[in-house]
């Protein structure tokens, strides 16, 4: 009950954040269209934020999201210049994407470093990969039926109510949050992040469901870097700066505790859908960059704070 009335909460101010811009902007603000490209511009930071609270309950943390992102639309270019089919040039994204959250995720378990450095370390190798393969500059792709995954609907496709790519982070985050609930693999989350000696001495393979879970990270950064792609229809290795601070906010005002063990994928879609309404309220008020920027590190902080407050609370 206090998980559902966690995620009733977060509606609810999801509403109040809504009816705030509404009133501010009443004529651009509430209408079928900004809905359509909020719903677009939470798609991306959604995806990120599915892998990445299943690394937050594991009691891990992912700080090189934006630079992967960024590294796979690289990737996606690359491949489609180069001749290869939009399929195969996806595939070719996405799997980049598990492949780094793999290493992130052997990097921690086989040698012993805390996901804090080891993903500190990945933002820069990982930018630094995609301004190599780019030779520090985008990179032009041919038109796809890549660019259509998160593009506009036209009039005749009003009926998908949404571009296919928001339906697909739904897909994702139902199969995810299904998954985290009645697998034993999720049980096995849960209990490394809540307490690992526990969970290694009740037989749990800590190791393996942590590299598991960061190469989970790495596959949902991939599409969301698919996702990016989409929107930008080009390769560019500095895109996504920052990311990974959205990401981590996300989960974290949907109820993810940074000391694992807690979190809900729909609680960190809602998450994510607060901080795409706040960018779209700033950006029809007309604040300047530096005031979004202020305005998203404020709720970076108060998400921790939050956070510590829901756990202290907890403990007492």
């Amino acid at each position: 009950m206090k998980r559902y009335a966690n995620l009733v909460g977060l509606f609810v101010a999801w509403i109040v954040i809504f009816g705030v811009f509404s009133y501010l902007a009443p004529t651009s603000f509430p209408t079928v269209r900004n809905l359509e490209t909020i719903a677009r511009q939470t798609a991306i930071v959604g995806f990120a934020a599915v892998g990445m609270t299943y690394i937050i309950i594991a009691g891990g943390i992912d700080l090189s999201v934006g630079s992967l992102v960024a590294l796979v639309t690289v990737v996606v270019a690359w491949l489609l210049q180069a001749g290869q089919t939009p399929l195969v040039s996806a595939l070719g994204g996405i799997a980049a994407g598990t492949g780094c959250g793999f290493a992130n995720g052997w990097l921690t378990t086989r040698l012993k470093i805390t996901p804090f450095i080891v993903t500190l370390g990945s933002l820069t190798i990982l930018r630094g990969a995609a301004k190599g393969i780019a030779g520090e500059k985008k990179i032009d792709a041919p038109l796809t039926w890549l660019n259509d995954l998160l593009a506009s609907l036209g009039r005749e496709q009003r009926w998908m109510l949404v571009p296919i790519g928001v339906w697909l982070v739904i897909l994702l985050a139902v199969l995810a949050a299904l998954t985290l609930k009645f697998t034993a693999f999720g049980r096995h989350v849960v209990a490394v992040g809540s307490n690992e000696s526990t969970a290694r001495l009740c037989g749990v393979p800590v190791e393996r469901t942590r590299t598991l879970v960061f190469s989970i990270g790495g596959f949902c950064a991939g599409l969301a870097g698919l996702m990016q792609f989409s929107r930008l229809s080009v390769g560019d290795p500095t895109v996504a700066q920052g990311l990974e601070l959205q990401v981590i906010a996300a989960v974290v005002i949907g109820g993810g505790s940074l000391t694992g063990g807690e979190g809900t994928i729909l609680g960190s879609l809602i998450g994510a859908i607060i901080m795409s309404t706040i960018s779209a309220g700033g950006s029809h008020r007309g604040w300047p960059n530096w005031v979004q920027e202020i305005v998203t590190g404020l709720i970076i902080v108060a998400a921790v704070a939050l956070n510590r407050w829901r756990v202290s609370r907890a403990s007492s």
